[in-house]
């Protein structure tokens, strides 16, 4: 049973967030794992919480939402 974990930034969306779901489900599917088997477990961080290059990803990608 694959377990896939996927960081986002917080306020990625929830429509987005189910497509990312909906899709990766979707490639474990074609590689012949059953649907119910497969488990996707999305964590979104604030943005001053993810380092990019020594510094926080709200400082460094201010304008991207």
């Amino acid at each position: 049973m694959p377990i896939v974990h996927v960081n986002l930034w917080e306020g990625f969306g929830k429509e987005k967030t189910k497509i990312v779901i909906k899709e990766i489900t979707k490639v474990f599917v074609d590689l012949g794992i059953p649907e119910q088997a497969v488990e996707v477990i999305v964590h979104e961080i604030p943005k001053t919480h993810w380092g990019i290059g020594g510094e926080p990803a709200s400082e460094k990608f201010k304008d991207v939402s």
